[in-house]
């Protein structure tokens, strides 16, 4: 059981542990420094779908099989996935597990979303809640400048100092030792 140590910190007794985790990415991240350990890079930012809200769902559900399989494990071993994206309601994340039968419980608190995610899925597998957890996010580039900067049909220029949402998805399978 998680123990509280003071107001604001809790100590995971069981220690929880990582065992799978993968990281699916669009072309430009591919292309950084990092992009030989990234488990997939697509060359197409729609990842073959109609929309880029929809390629973001494929890519975290990508991800989540991948974290998956390389745990040995299936999404039938897997009692909960705690996951968020940028999207309105988390729907990108919703419809991108819907099929997989596993208890969804969606998240949002943007840049920390894996952090949170993480941080809940280690307190239901410390406490008992749950044997294996599945913890994840994803982002678009495209998806997030239609909802919160300039939509790219418009056409307009960005300056070379403005960010860029990743166009990526990660998942990491947790269980106890």
């Amino acid at each position: 059981m998680p123990k509280r140590i003071g107001t604001r910190t809790v100590l995971l007794e069981n220690k929880p542990t990582v065992i799978g985790h993968a990281a699916v990415v669009g072309q430009t991240e591919g292309e950084g420094p990092l992009g030989k350990e990234f488990d997939r890079v697509h060359q197409d930012d729609t990842v073959g779908k109609a929309s880029f809200e929809q390629a973001e769902s494929a890519m975290q559900r990508e991800a989540i099989i991948c974290a998956l399989e390389k745990a040995g494990k299936t999404p039938a071993d897997a009692d909960f996935i705690l996951s968020g994206d940028l999207l309105a309601q988390c729907i990108g994340s919703a419809f991108g597990v819907r099929d997989l039968g596993i208890p969804f419980l969606g998240l949002y608190g943007a840049c920390s979303t894996m952090a949170l995610s993480l941080g809940l899925a280690s307190v239901l597998v410390d406490s008992g809640a749950a044997n294996l957890a599945v913890a994840a996010t994803s982002s678009h580039f495209a998806s997030a400048e239609r909802q919160f900067r300039q939509p790219l049909e418009y056409g307009g220029q960005r300056p070379p100092t403005a960010q860029r949402t990743a166009t990526a998805a990660g998942a990491t399978v947790l269980t106890n030792p």
